[in-house]
């Protein structure tokens, strides 16, 4: 296909931890010859522990398996769950190992936000679930909500191909293992379903936008309905204009974003945005019910997309990225009835008059928040690309 879509997968949606890791878990015990898997976390908690006693169990039973972990996200993971890893055999990566908490440099926020995992070339998983239980959130409070995919078919191919070929760079970075001859099973291209959808990657060499393309392409044609789950929403004016204008012609335009506390910056950053966006006619509903991590979205009856990058400038121009984008009406609708369940359940609809009754000091937070996360991005060299 033209654009880059592959037919004749089959493709599962996995909401959250309590249907993502029992499928991981399963494909892990029954690899028979190569498991590859990237994370930005990797906690060592009850579900990072049975991940880990999955993989070693694996490399000690003659299954090849690389790690890599982004090293911002799993700075623990160095110390607690990587030697335990390399001592039965998995060769594991640290992706730009980063110390220090508080940097501001290019290679401290051009991080592996990636969350891929493929096992003997033949199951792929992709979506915005790192190796964390859902219950490790502040208080006691219900799961965090997140998406993932399983996917069979041949777009394995290309998400195979992807990890690969960042496992070579990282490998060619490490002077101790340039030299290595690396063994890489060949993915199985059989068609196995119905299901069209392509892979879609962000990274600083020749796919910086092809996520955002892909978003702004689905809403300047989206006719009926937007619906958009992100964690972290702080677009550039693109986006916005995009979203702004498919609301003035009609289209339903709902977003639903993080309503709980997760990352001080962002959190109110985002928030100068929403009487703009109110005012033009977008829907905002803030889930509070429990923390969302999801970055996922439905645009009118057969395009849906479900990855890691959120649409903020950290994962839109300097993360490294991978979102799958399905073009099929029975999983969009599967994926819209989530996301109505979900806002249902714990979702607070915002109004513009009730936004304009908050405090001066609220406004002031949000303020400070906006140019200090627009500071930040102009630090890391990237002020005339931000258009925020």
């Amino acid at each position: 296909m033209k654009d880059g879509s592959l037919s004749g997968n089959r493709i599962k949606l996995l909401e959250s931890g309590a249907e993502y890791f029992p499928a991981l878990l399963a494909a892990i015990e029954a690899a028979q010859s190569e498991i590859l898997l990237e994370t930005y976390i990797f906690q060592r908690d009850s579900t990072g522990e049975q991940v880990a006693a999955a993989l070693r169990a694996a490399a000690l039973r003659g299954v090849v398996v690389r790690v890599m972990v982004d090293g911002f996200g799993g700075r623990s993971f160095a110390e607690d769950t990587m030697p335990d890893l390399a001592a039965d055999g998995v060769e594991v990566f640290i992706y730009r190992r980063e110390i220090r908490v508080f940097s501001l440099g290019r290679s401290r926020l051009r991080r592996l936000h990636r969350k891929l995992a493929i096992v003997d070339g033949r199951i792929a998983f992709v979506g915005g679930i790192n190796i964390i239980n859902d219950m490790d959130t502040p208080g006691q409070i219900p799961p965090r909500v997140d998406f993932a995919v399983r996917i069979e078919g041949p777009l394995v191919v290309r998400i195979h191909n992807a990890m690969v070929h960042l496992w070579r760079i990282v490998s060619w970075a490490s002077l101790r293992r340039r030299l290595e001859t690396l063994a890489w099973v060949t993915p199985i291209r059989k068609r196995v379903g119905r299901v069209r959808a392509k892979f879609l990657m962000r990274d600083n060499l020749g796919h910086r936008r092809d996520i955002e393309a892909a978003y702004l392409q689905a809403i300047e044609g989206a006719q009926r309905e937007v619906l958009i789950a992100n964690a972290y929403f702080f677009p550039g004016r693109a986006f916005r204009h995009a979203l702004i204008e498919a609301a003035q012609r009609g289209v339903k335009v709902t977003l639903l974003l993080q309503g709980r506390v997760e990352y001080w910056f962002l959190f109110h950053a985002c928030r100068v945005l929403y009487p703009y966006l109110l005012g033009a006619g977008v829907r905002i509903v803030e889930y509070r019910k429990s923390f969302l991590h999801a970055k996922v979205a439905v645009v009118d009856d057969g395009w849906a997309t479900v990855g890691s990058s959120n649409i903020d400038p950290f994962s839109l121009l300097l993360a490294r990225e991978a979102n799958l984008v399905i073009l099929d009406q029975a999983f969009a609708a599967k994926l819209r009835k989530s996301l109505e369940r979900i806002m249902a359940e714990g979702g607070v609809e915002l109004t513009l008059a009730g936004w304009q009754r908050q405090t001066l000091w609220m406004r002031l937070v949000s303020w400070f928040a906006y140019g200090t996360v627009r500071a930040a991005i102009g630090l890391a060299g990237y002020r005339g690309r931000q258009s925020l």
